[in-house]
């Protein structure tokens, strides 16, 4: 028999919905409605949320916690807060879904992480464009949590194919000045009017639209597109075990 999704969401149950027995599919249909924008529809992840399969959470694992970042948000992060736009038993059942899809995240990490943390600050120099903890460099995603917050699928496809899925706020900002320099960088601000950018030596720039003769934001990354080529397939594996490593330890 379908289950009728207004008599779902409608349901009084306790706090995290777990002696709710709808209280998972009631979860998944707030979920799709509200956050697969974000993280995905199977709640994998995407650039503007973490995976949520994993099992481990980057604000607490306890179902308190979890109840705690749906209602409240992030500060500091693209996590914004529920409280009002979803009425409490909802968020419980957000939170019942959410812990069923813990299993789903268990994928085998095959390579050698020792081996891929020399690949990522030796041959690959990722360091010179993002941060793990307070080695590296900021001018990409600080990855010193990646493992926890990302799948290892993921992961591959922002390390082979890094425009697949640009995460916001690091879009290529490409400026020509008035006697012809064309500067390219990552976006750290961008309206009508005036752009700021990072270059990938760590130069900091700021323009007025009309003092250049072109600016333009390019929803593309920055990141090199030849390391699918630049690896082997161990080195890659190897990589993605040091990156699913990362849960903010160091």
């Amino acid at each position: 028999m379908k289950l009728n999704v207004a008599a779902l969401l409608a349901l009084s149950v306790p706090c995290f919905a777990q002696q709710d027995p709808n209280a998972v599919e009631a979860g998944r249909l707030v979920f799709r409605m509200s956050c697969a924008g974000c993280h995905g529809l199977h709640a994998t992840g995407g650039r503007g949320g973490p995976d949520l399969t994993r099992g481990t959470y980057s604000t607490g694992d306890a179902d308190k916690d979890l109840f705690s970042v749906i209602s409240n948000g992030v500060p500091g992060t693209e996590m914004p807060s529920f409280r009002g736009a979803l009425e409490d038993a909802n968020i419980s059942r957000l939170v019942a879904y959410v812990r069923s899809l813990s299993h789903a995240g268990a994928v085998p990490v095959k390579g050698d992480r020792t081996a891929g943390e020399k690949l990522f600050w030796g041959k690959g120099s990722c360091g010179q464009c993002h941060r793990v903890g307070m080695r590296g460099t900021a001018i990409g995603p600080d990855l010193t949590r990646a493992g926890k917050q990302r799948s290892l699928a993921y992961l591959r496809e922002s390390v082979v194919a890094p425009d697949a899925d640009l995460t916001p706020g690091y879009a290529t900002i490409v400026v020509v000045t008035r006697d012809g320099a064309k500067i390219t960088g990552v976006e750290k601000g961008f309206d009508n009017f005036s752009a700021r950018l990072i270059d990938l030596s760590g130069r900091y720039y700021s323009f007025l639209k009309d003092d250049v003769k072109s600016m333009e934001r390019e929803y593309r990354s920055v990141m090199p597109s030849n390391y699918g080529r630049m690896f082997s397939a161990n080195d890659l594996d190897d990589l993605l075990a040091y990156l699913a490593s990362l849960g903010g330890e160091r």
